[in-house]
């Protein structure tokens, strides 16, 4: 029975093809191949029982004989042939239809035909992406998708939001399942492990400020303006929305990596059926975690970024302690304190809600793991510069 999978369309054998020719036993001592050429055309002759140790040497002389042109490849003398070897030839005539050559069975027993032409059937197929032709209507698809999926996104989120305000009440109704070590714990890694990065990045922030103030000020003799230049942008926004962009990058991280983990592994179904809620026990904890430490975190940054450039004045402008300290008492309102400190919870609330649902959202690989690890801290970033613009426009609006 003779099987063909090709048709004409061979390429010419070039001079500089070399092949190996001759008679020699594969691995298993069982199976012989014999290669020779004529006509242009290479005979590879396959002879006795081929199994997986005579893969590799196989596939090899396969593989270099396709390259040499068109191929014939003679079952006759094969007494055994199992899928090892029939993939090694179906993987052969696929190259060889790459390639331009043809790629011919003869002399194949009815079962080995069979072997061969169901394992080549089963090879996956390469699909080329079709690029699509730029249009209005296909434009208009894509928009309309992106918004439909992006208000999916967002009914998900104040889903989770709604979830947690629950269990946060029920806790508050039934104090036994408050779990007040797994809150501790998250607080010592969100909180107080995030002091030394946030008070030194407030200190660096402080010193810029003082330092490029000081520049600009300079010119019109009013550098005692610095004070008040640095007191406003650290007490108002920088030391706030830092740091909640700081937490952001670090905790939204991982909470999601520890979540998905647990997803991958399937504990979080080993805690249903426990009859462990998981919103309870991994939700609850950690958006509270931020929700007090981040405040925290926020007067820590401004007390660092008020050290930074009060230090920076002292150096380049001459402005001692204790007139910092006055004109910053004199001439700042506690309410740009208060205004910072206000968007503390919202941020903390947006940070811990995105995290989590990130986590929940992992599949059961680890490239679902780190898309959504990274996705959620992207998110993250982003929902708290937007939350901070909508309310420096609210405050713009009211006048404070």
């Amino acid at each position: 029975m003779t099987s063909v999978w090709l048709l004409a369309g061979a390429t010419s054998i070039k001079n500089n093809r070399q092949v190996l020719f001759g008679i020699f036993e594969l691995n298993s001592g069982s199976a012989s191949v014999t290669t020779d050429r004529d006509d242009g055309v290479v005979f590879v002759r396959l002879a006795g029982h081929f199994s997986l140790v005579d893969l590799t040497s196989l596939h090899g002389t396969l593989m270099q004989a396709a390259a040499a042109g068109p191929l014939t490849v003679d079952l006759s003398g094969v007494e055994r042939l199992d899928t090892a070897a029939a993939w090694a030839i179906a993987e052969t005539g696929k190259v060889a239809e790459s390639a331009g050559h043809t790629l011919q069975i003869s002399g194949a027993a009815e079962h080995a035909a069979a072997l061969v032409e169901t394992v080549r059937k089963a090879l996956p197929k390469v699909e080329s992406a079709k690029r699509r032709k730029f249009s209005l209507a296909a434009w208009l698809d894509d928009f309309g998708r992106s918004v439909a999926a992006g208000w999916t996104f967002l009914t998900q989120l104040l889903g989770f939001l709604g979830l947690f305000l629950a269990r946060l009440g029920r806790s508050l109704f039934h104090p036994t399942e408050f779990r007040l070590t797994a809150l501790v714990h998250h607080c010592q890694e969100v909180g107080v492990k995030a002091v030394p990065i946030v008070a030194l990045m407030a200190f660096l922030i402080g010193v810029v400020l003082a330092f490029q103030g000081s520049t600009q000020l300079r010119q019109f003799g009013a550098e005692v303006f610095v004070v008040d230049l640095i007191a406003v942008s650290i007490l108002r926004e920088l030391g706030i929305l830092l740091t909640a962009i700081i937490v952001a990058g670090r905790t939204a991280s991982a909470f999601t990596a520890a979540i998905g983990s647990m997803k991958m592994r399937e504990e979080i179904d080993a805690m249903r059926t426990l009859g462990i809620d998981p919103a309870a026990a991994l939700i609850v904890p950690r958006v509270l975690a931020l929700l007090l430490m981040l405040p925290i975190l926020g007067m820590i940054a401004n007390a660092a970024g008020l050290l930074g450039g009060g230090l920076m004045s002292w150096v380049e402008l001459g402005i001692s302690p204790a007139m910092f300290q006055s004109r910053l008492i004199e001439g700042t309102d506690v309410s740009h304190l208060m205004v910072g400190m206000i968007k503390a919870p919202f941020f903390a609330i947006v940070i811990g809600i995105v995290g989590c649902h990130a986590g929940m959202q992992v599949g059961n690989n680890a490239e679902s793991l780190g898309q959504k690890t990274s996705a959620a801290v992207v998110t993250a970033i982003f929902s708290v510069i937007v939350i901070d613009a909508l309310f420096s426009i609210f405050f713009a609006e009211v006048g404070i």
